[in-house]
């Protein structure tokens, strides 16, 4: 799998708009783009280059990182409770490496908010699932936004 193909797949889904930095990408659920910057929060992220971090070697050659923020109950069915000791440079320890490939870990920055992370994923298969629950989980937040809005 190539991060494009991973690229459309997310893309393609209702009410996705993508927001492009130094070549990493960014997706929100905002169907009718209007939301505010303060209101901007990814529910996914490809990641191609060492731009916020080296923990993940991603200047190596074919190197990128899917990261998706997932419901507390699917992160810790998957990782139990996510870690909370940071390291001098602020990254988490779970106890993985997070230059590993292909291999699905907490998230190196973000993994107590419940974001997990993959370098470089070979098959799509076992992430379709967790790519449905972080846009099911942001259609939900933005869908209960927009009732309190309404009320």
């Amino acid at each position: 799998m190539t991060a494009d193909e991973l690229d459309r797949l997310i893309r393609d889904r209702s009410g996705v708009r993508v927001l492009d930095a130094q070549d990493d990408l960014f997706y929100l659920y905002d169907p009718a783009a209007d939301l505010p910057p303060e209101r901007q929060q990814p529910f996914a992220t490809i990641v191609t280059g060492d731009h916020y971090e080296q923990v993940s070697r991603l200047d190596e050659p074919g190197a990128w990182r899917l990261n998706l923020g997932l419901t507390k109950a699917t992160y810790t069915s998957l990782f139990s409770t996510p870690p909370t000791e940071r390291d001098a440079d602020w990254v988490l320890d779970s106890g993985h490496d997070y230059a590993a490939r292909d291999t699905l870990m907490p998230h190196p920055f973000y993994a107590s908010q419940y974001w997990v992370a993959i370098v470089s994923p070979t098959d799509l298969d076992p992430l379709l699932p967790l790519i449905t629950d972080a846009y099911d989980f942001a259609a939900r937040k933005y869908a209960n936004h927009e009732s309190r809005l309404a009320h």
